[in-house]
């Protein structure tokens, strides 16, 4: 798995342009089965997504495409992880992680 940090490069102003256009994008990865959670960070400052175990080179090439990130108004840190516990709510996922190692 993998826990994407965005960081915004730009004034929020110049960010506020391009959420629409960044959330709209969001939800097609979500929709391709990509992204697991996501939400904003404390003061304003990005956001943090987890998506689901794939091939790093194909989550580059994803967070590549995000519109904020093509624009140069922010960049995202990639952490990679292995997960090997989760909450019981989440075992389905835990599950298909193990499938995955």
């Amino acid at each position: 798995m993998y826990i994407a940090l965005l960081t915004y490069t730009a004034p929020i102003d110049e960010i506020d342009y391009l959420l629409a256009e960044h959330a709209e994008w969001m939800t097609k990865q979500y929709e391709s089965g990509y992204f697991l959670a996501s939400g904003g960070r404390p003061g304003g400052e990005g956001r943090v997504v987890i998506a689901r175990p794939m091939a790093r080179g194909k989550l580059d090439a994803v967070l590549a495409r995000d519109p904020l990130v093509l624009r140069r108004m922010a960049r995202y840190q990639v952490i990679d992880f292995r997960c090997t516990r989760t909450d019981g709510g989440m075992l389905a996922y835990n599950e298909a992680l193990g499938e995955a190692s």
